[in-house]
């Protein structure tokens, strides 16, 4: 199929035709077109600043704003974790980072990494989901949804236990190991199609970026753009829904996460002219990431390019009439990183926020999000209400139909299995007054020894084992450590703690 290349900042476009949905037609029976189709745009390292209609100054996201503005903007909405593929743990598993089984970036590799080869990886990918805890591709399967997901897998290796085919999941396209989505322009990507045929997860060669090398000038000359190709596989999968049957995707973007790079078309051209005095990334040995001209502009134009994306999703629902009954939901999986020569202070990445990725501040964990749904969702409605990604998995219940999933999909030989989320749905929907509220949320990340708590407008963070309290209400960059004045609030909130972190023979914390 001819690559439909993105030719302006605002430019949306669809692709067209295709044969109806490939589904089994013992499948077919529980089709019920009254749910709602579902559609969670996750990006990554996506800071709270970053788009315009979050006050960013930059970067023209004009697809997004009109989300916003059509839909609902959550002013106080949080990540399952202040990195990647805990963050989507929690997502795919309704459980907070302290129940999970995934809490860090754990990798599992067959071989020594080379860099300045054109080897394939030997990385084989992250630590798999507990199988033994249902996801969420699982329960909407179950309820008779055909399921997609294109873009960053993160709960499995090739081979694991717990790959696309063997979770609910009836297409896929990707990266099934996250490491490699650093570049965008790797050696192959990962398929499983049930329409194709396939039994298992397959690589799909990159064959003309295969015929240059993975580092140096040579680089530059490969043609195949992972994230290009991701969302045409989701625009493919989208186009072939025929509103017989609900459908779920979740497609995971890499943008604008890692290098700095991309095709050298319209969107980059506009972002140099507009920074005239940028800066370049010249790289660093054993570095992955190659070096880099114009940083703030190829930064900027990555994130134009994920609400091109966007807007090409949101037509194509429109043309095929799906838009009423289909609920978008758009996010980050954490806040904004510096790898690779990104520079999240120049754009104020963090907005008013203190923290980056892998850290439990703020700017670490709370994220942009927003619900677009019409007719459901008030057009131009901003919440404030808190809630965490380990909530997705009982709104989504609630809104198909499943209420009962905790007694219907735990596993009563895991005791307990836990469930941390709270429905937002009645948010959704305008019904406040039906809105439960958390009494804390939680986080704790290893590879920085922290762990994070919200209590009403309470913050700890426990920096390796030593708890700073701040008030966001008044302090929200978290710069005032107010432990010292208020230790009744401490003792509260360590006893939270204590009763939500279950010990990880693979994840390790400083406990206070």
């Amino acid at each position: 199929m001819k690559r439909n290349k993105v030719i302006g900042y605002a430019s949306v476009a669809c692709l067209v035709g295709g044969s109806l949905s490939c589904t089994d037609k013992a499948d077919a029976t529980l089709a019920e077109s009254q749910k709602p189709n579902i559609i969670f745009i996750l990006c990554d390292d996506l800071g709270y600043g970053d788009l315009a209609c979050y006050g960013q100054k930059y970067i023209h996201t004009p697809n997004i704003d009109r989300l916003a503005a059509e839909g609902m903007l959550f002013t106080q909405a949080y990540a399952g974790s202040p990195v990647s593929a805990p963050s989507r743990a929690s997502l795919m598993t309704g459980q907070h980072t302290g129940h999970c089984k995934i809490r860090g970036n754990k990798e599992y590799w067959s071989g020594e990494m080379q860099y300045g080869t054109n080897r394939e990886f030997t990385v084989t990918g992250q630590m798999p989901y507990d199988t033994a805890h249902v996801i969420l591709p699982e329960i909407m399967k179950a309820n008779g949804y055909t399921t997609g997901v294109f873009g960053k897998w993160a709960g499995g290796y090739e081979g694991s236990a717990s790959t696309p085919d063997k979770r609910g999941i009836d297409e896929f396209f990707g990266y099934i190991c996250q490491f490699q989505a650093h570049l965008y322009y790797p050696n192959f990507l990962n398929r499983y199609s049930k329409c194709q045929g396939d039994t298992g997860v397959v690589r799909v060669p990159l064959e003309q970026n295969i015929q240059h090398a993975m580092y140096g000038e040579d680089y530059r000359n490969r043609t195949q753009y992972s994230a290009d190709l991701i969302h045409q596989k989701a625009l493919e999968w989208l186009e072939k829904q025929d509103g017989s049957r609900p459908f779920y995707g979740f497609f995971t973007y890499t943008l604008p996460h890692a290098e700095l790079v991309q095709p050298n078309d319209s969107i980059v051209h506009y972002y140099i002219k507009r920074f005239q005095n940028d800066k370049a990334y010249p790289g660093s040995e054993g570095s992955r990431y190659n070096p880099v001209m114009h940083v703030h502009a190829q930064f900027a134009a990555m994130i134009t390019r994920l609400d091109t994306y966007v807007g090409e999703i949101m037509r194509c629902l429109e043309e095929k009439g799906l838009d009423k009954n289909t609920l978008v939901l758009f996010s980050s999986d954490n806040g904004p990183h510096e790898e690779g020569g990104a520079d999240p202070a120049f754009f104020g990445r963090d907005g008013k926020l203190r923290g980056l990725k892998r850290q439990c501040y703020e700017g670490g964990i709370r994220v942009p999000f927003i619900a677009h749904w019409p007719e459901k969702i008030k057009s131009g409605s901003i919440s404030h209400h808190i809630c965490a990604f380990y909530d997705i998995m009982p709104t989504f219940c609630e809104l198909i139909g499943e209420a009962d999933y905790v007694r219907k999909y735990g596993n009563p030989n895991q005791t307990p299995d836990y469930f941390d989320g709270i429905s937002f749905a009645p948010t959704l929907l305008g019904d406040t007054l039906a809105q439960k509220q958390h009494d804390f949320l939680y986080w704790e990340f290893e590879e920085t020894d922290q762990i994070g708590v919200r209590m009403g407008n309470w913050k700890m963070v426990v920096k390796k084992g030593v708890p700073f309290l701040y008030d966001l209400e008044t302090d929200l960059h978290e710069d005032k450590n107010i432990a010292s004045e208020h230790p009744d609030v401490v003792r509260e909130m360590l006893s939270i703690i204590v009763s939500q972190h279950v010990e990880s023979p693979d994840f390790k914390v400083t406990l206070p």
